[in-house]
């Protein structure tokens, strides 16, 4: 009879076959009640299944991320239940978890409406009330496909042909209602008590647009209305913060159709861009980069070489020239191995850190372009470190310690790590994988850092450390990356000589902190809202008179805090200070300097802070004293004690 291991090493036993539910009863009715599956061996399971061996047992409740995902997909079938039960004849498609929720495609006479959402999510909340036990059915394939296509489900019966072999098929029932599904689910209806109903959208059937168009419902689902709420805030506050909305209240950018997928600054905007690009190479500098700069126009034969147009050729924009094919250049990593091929390289020259502010372009398909977030035309902060098998775990320290800095500066201190292995397609031999993910586990661990291990998930050519952030709203935003690449340097020719005397090939390290410069602003925009650092406002100090007989001396503070570098402008406007301070707050500017008769007189200016604080009177260098240090601050947070 079954010995049940729990996840604290206890053990129970029992003299019969069992449930997982029974299993969580013994332990005790609180868990019974909270448990929506169990793992059995790692495996998730229904808590329905009978256990009748030993196994290792983990009971899943709403704490556990499986089981946030279980109510998601527990309440896309109630979805469903709902849509047929208030639209007749409609058929249900498929209906997946997405990050935050879920979607059901249906075959609908008409599309759904607002309305009809209203409607359907009511009927969802009746069914949970109704608490339909949620069971778990197995039946041939024969069978499945009849019943099915009894119910008129054209869509169920081709998911069940096209589903390989010819094992039996799984189906949840809850009530009346049933759905073709693999599983698991959660015990019952009533356990789905938090969640809404957000958008309609077309979708073709199995993505084909030769297929038939569907109706695909978007949702959410959380684990109590307590989440749910705080997420349905997180989605006001982003709609607030949309970098698109503030580079136009800002006037930092605009995009046009005449440009698709292209930014076009604004001085505003190129003001933070100039900063962030400056701010960047100087980082370079102090940390051993070399600074290069390569061409935007490369035959096409290089990128066949190289092997990224095998891969990425759609994505690439081409033309013809002198009877020659030719590409604009997606990526800078082929053109960074030509510098490092030109001059013979010894050991010693390792490692070889090249980096470049460089201009690429991809051709991103028209639907997926979203603002400066994701356009095609952008400016990453590359660089390509060479360096010998032992050189990477040192490398990739390095390295780390710099990207800390930096999103310090910029504000962010919260760093999620996940470390990317080597995929079923691939190059290089599994020794070469081997040293690489140890030596990158190694840089990790060196730093006491926490990290998530995605097995399968490297590029072909190499494992990588991805480094992703959240913001103040609590989004998860991918940025910087440490790639080890095997593949390239050797196709591209590159060599060194060893101290033994012999040829090798070195390790290629793809690295980047901030990604392309146009998303990771339009991350700060929308992070901070439009009230930037004071290092990255576009204006750092605006001077206002009162009258026009303070405008010689309004003049003369400008040309002080320009001249010592800081971005300052005179309003020198026929307007009331009143409405002059309310402009200058509304465009979130850090300081703003009044001048009126008193101020003259003293040789003084009066500081307002954007957030409305009266700092007093103050003489001028007393000011640029407090800039200069508000500036050096950069985006750090100021602890209670300093």
């Amino acid at each position: 009879m079954p010995v049940i291991t729990l996840p604290d090493g206890s053990q129970r036993s029992f003299d019969q076959p069992v449930t997982i539910f029974d299993v969580a009863n013994d332990i005790g009715p609180g868990l019974a009640k909270a448990s929506l599956a169990g793992k059995i061996n790692g495996e998730l399971l229904d808590t329905s299944y009978v256990i009748e061996s030993d196994v290792e047992l983990a009971i899943v409740t709403e704490r556990d991320d499986e089981g946030l995902e279980l109510i998601r997909h527990s309440t896309a079938h109630l979805m469903a239940m709902a849509v047929q039960d208030l639209f007749p004849g409609t058929q249900v498609t498929i209906g997946p978890v997405i990050e935050d929720g879920y979607y059901y495609d249906f075959a609908a006479e008409k599309p759904f409406s607002d309305d009809d959402l209203k409607k359907i999510e009511q009927r969802m909340l009746e069914i949970t009330k109704e608490d339909h036990p949620i069971v778990r059915e197995v039946v041939s394939r024969e069978q499945a496909i009849k019943t099915f296509a009894d119910m008129g489900e054209e869509y169920k019966v081709q998911i069940i042909e096209a589903l390989p072999g010819s094992e039996d098929i799984s189906i949840y029932k809850q009530g009346p209602w049933m759905d073709l599904c693999r599983g698991p689910h959660v015990p019952s209806t009533g356990k789905l008590q938090a969640f809404k109903l957000m958008k309609v959208a077309g979708a073709y059937w199995r993505g084909d647009s030769n297929n038939q168009m569907l109706q695909r419902i978007y949702g959410t689902a959380w684990a109590n209305k307590k989440a749910l709420k705080a997420y349905l805030h997180r989605l006001e506050e982003a709609e607030k913060r949309d970098h698109r909305k503030l580079g136009k209240k800002y006037d930092l950018f605009h995009m046009q159709e005449e440009a698709p997928g292209m930014v076009f600054w604004h001085p505003k905007g190129w003001n933070i861009y100039k900063t962030i690009e400056g701010y960047m190479r100087q980082q370079q500098d102090l940390n051993g980069y070399s600074e290069i700069k390569t061409p935007q126009l490369v035959d096409f034969s290089l990128w066949e070489k190289s092997g990224h147009a095998a891969k990425f050729s759609a994505g690439m924009f081409t033309l013809q020239a002198d009877e020659r094919d030719f590409a604009i250049k997606p990526m800078n990593c082929p053109c960074h191995v030509q510098v490092f091929n030109q001059g013979l390289k010894s050991y010693r020259d390792l490692p070889l850190r090249l980096a470049e502010f460089g201009s690429c372009h991809r051709n991103e398909p028209s639907g997926s372009l979203h603002g400066i977030m994701r356009v095609r035309g952008f400016v990453q902060d590359d660089a390509h470190i060479f360096a010998t098998e032992q050189q990477i775990q040192p490398e990739v320290a390095q390295f780390i310690d710099l990207l800390h800095e930096v999103y310090a500066d910029f504000g962010f201190s919260d760093v999620i790590y996940r470390l990317s292995t080597r995929p079923d397609e691939r190059v290089g031999s599994d020794e070469s994988w081997d040293k690489a993910e140890k030596a990158l586990a190694d840089a990790l661990d060196s730093k006491g850092l926490p990290w998530e291990e995605l097995p399968g998930e490297g590029a072909f050519y190499g494992p990588k450390i991805e480094f992703s952030l959240k913001d103040c709203i609590g989004r998860v935003w991918q940025l910087g990356t440490i790639q080890v690449d095997f593949s390239m340097p050797g196709r591209l020719d590159a060599q060194y000589v060893a101290e033994d005397g012999s040829r090798q090939v070195p390790v290629m390290l793809h690295r980047a902190i901030l990604g392309s410069f146009e998303r990771f602003i339009g991350i700060l925009i929308e992070h901070y809202e439009g009230a930037f650092p004071t290092w990255l406002a576009p204006t750092q100090a605006v001077i206002a008179n009162i009258t026009d007989k303070q405008s010689e001396y309004v003049q003369k503070v400008e040309d002080s805090l320009k001249n010592k570098g800081f971005r300052a402008i005179a309003d020198l406007r026929n307007e009331k200070i009143g409405f002059k301070i309310r402009e200058h707050t509304i465009q979130k500017v850090p300081y703003l300097l009044v001048i009126g008769d008193k101020e003259v007189e003293n040789q003084t200016v009066a500081v307002r802070a954007r957030s409305g604080e009266d700092l007093g009177s103050m003489s001028l260098a007393a000011f640029e004293q407090l800039l200069s240090n508000d500036v050096a601050r950069r985006g750090r947070v100021v602890s209670e004690t300093e």
